[in-house]
């Protein structure tokens, strides 16, 4: 902003764009207590998130010894920004806990929201945060119940979303439907066998008989022919009455297995995990899909929120996959690799050794340079030429 500007009272943006986008106060986009509902309640839905959740949390932060860059706050050392991603974020808090807390709002709200207070790191609940969105920048301030955040105060990891630009989409929304339809299925069988787990009967007869007697008789029939009290006790049918079935259904129809096997696949994908890693009868692809699941689901929300806590602090933050098995060769190749680099003089001995686990050994840290040692034990006086015999003789 030029001297002028403030002299002739003229404003000017930051973001052209923020003075159509601005001035509103965006609060959570999700009714999370549906998410929280089916998360608690269907198998599937649980597990689901929970292997997100705990996978996610367990790939530690790598802080990049480059040159740091001017991040929101400033002054905070690298070490302190390891201990804080790594070790402790709070007092209060192993770094587990706090990470789980943190990935399971964005599954479950679409949004992560830390407040950083100059010393520890906390979690706020993502949907009762609302921002106060700004018509300069981007944000004017954060909300909490009655307290007020300043932009600076606080690290926002958001997923994806095409309407919005301030919050994010829950990964569960895609599934919403499916998930009720779920709950529905369920519902149905629990009413099903309160009701008696009798599939519709209809009791024929011959004569007319009175309301009275018809409800005498489908009390009785209530009462007696229970399978959850007593199994199938034997009635006498007088007076000409019969028994017809009214639809054709069974109970091997009425527990929806096939379509809740179908349903849970339409939630796992959604979550971004292949079905097959739930499915204990096939082990045949489990190490490539279980890959491509860390690939495609895991790394890229690590990625968001290194990136969100790089931007804040300064640094270049990048995940840690040494010790994550998924995405380690086999140990058999990863052998054979390093083998090859010491062999051709790429890398050092110890240094493969690092990569392999290994601890360091003394008169190892010189790179071997690669020599062609074939034929070496020949005498150089043998061989060659053979003699020419002299004919005049």
């Amino acid at each position: 902003m030029a001297w002028y500007h403030k002299l002739f009272n003229l404003e000017e943006k930051q973001n052209p764009a923020q003075v159509y986008l601005g001035g509103t106060v965006e609060s959570s986009r999700e009714y999370t207590q549906n998410y929280e509902s089916f998360y608690e309640s269907l198998e599937i839905v649980n597990r689901g998130v929970n292997m997100i959740v705990d996978d996610t949390a367990e790939i530690p932060a790598m802080i990049v010894p480059i040159e740091a860059a001017r991040g929101v706050v400033t002054g905070v050392k690298r070490s302190k920004v390891f201990q804080l991603l790594n070790k402790q974020a709070n007092p209060f808090q192993d770094i587990s806990a706090f990470k789980r807390n943190c990935i399971t709002d964005f599954l479950i709200d679409g949004n992560i929201f830390i407040y950083y207070d100059g010393a520890h790191c906390y979690h706020l609940p993502a949907d009762k945060v609302r921002i106060e969105t700004s018509r300069e920048t981007l944000v004017e301030k954060y909300l909490y119940n009655d307290i007020v955040y300043t932009p600076d105060e606080i690290i926002h990891i958001k997923e994806n979303s095409f309407h919005d630009i301030y919050r994010g989409v829950s990964r569960l929304k895609p599934a919403l439907r499916t998930m009720i339809l779920m709950n529905r299925m369920r519902n149905f069988q629990d009413k099903f066998f309160e009701n008696g787990a009798v599939p519709g009967l209809v009791l024929k007869s011959p004569n007319t008989l009175s309301d009275k007697i018809k409800e005498r008789m489908i009390l009785a029939w209530q009462q007696r022919y229970r399978p959850d009290s007593g199994g199938r006790r034997p009635l006498i049918l007088d007076g000409g009455i019969e028994v017809d079935a009214l639809t054709q259904q069974n109970f091997k129809d009425l527990d929806f297995q096939q379509s809740i096997a179908d349903n849970e696949k339409i939630i796992l994908k959604a979550l971004g995990i292949p079905p097959i890693l739930l499915d204990s009868g096939n082990n045949a692809n489990i190490r490539p899909n279980m890959r491509l699941y860390y690939l495609e689901t895991i790394l890229p929300i690590v990625r968001k929120m290194n990136h969100a806590y790089g931007r804040y602090f300064g640094f270049t933050i990048r995940e840690d996959v040494t010790n994550t098995p998924a995405l380690q060769p086999e140990l058999r190749d990863a052998a054979a690799y390093y083998t090859s680099l010491v062999n051709a003089g790429v890398i050092t001995t110890n240094e493969a050794r690092e990569k392999l686990g290994y601890d360091f050994i003394d008169g190892q840290d010189e790179i071997r340079v690669p020599q062609n040692i074939a034929g070496s034990a020949v005498n150089p006086s043998q061989g060659g030429r053979p003699e020419e015999e002299n004919n005049d003789e």
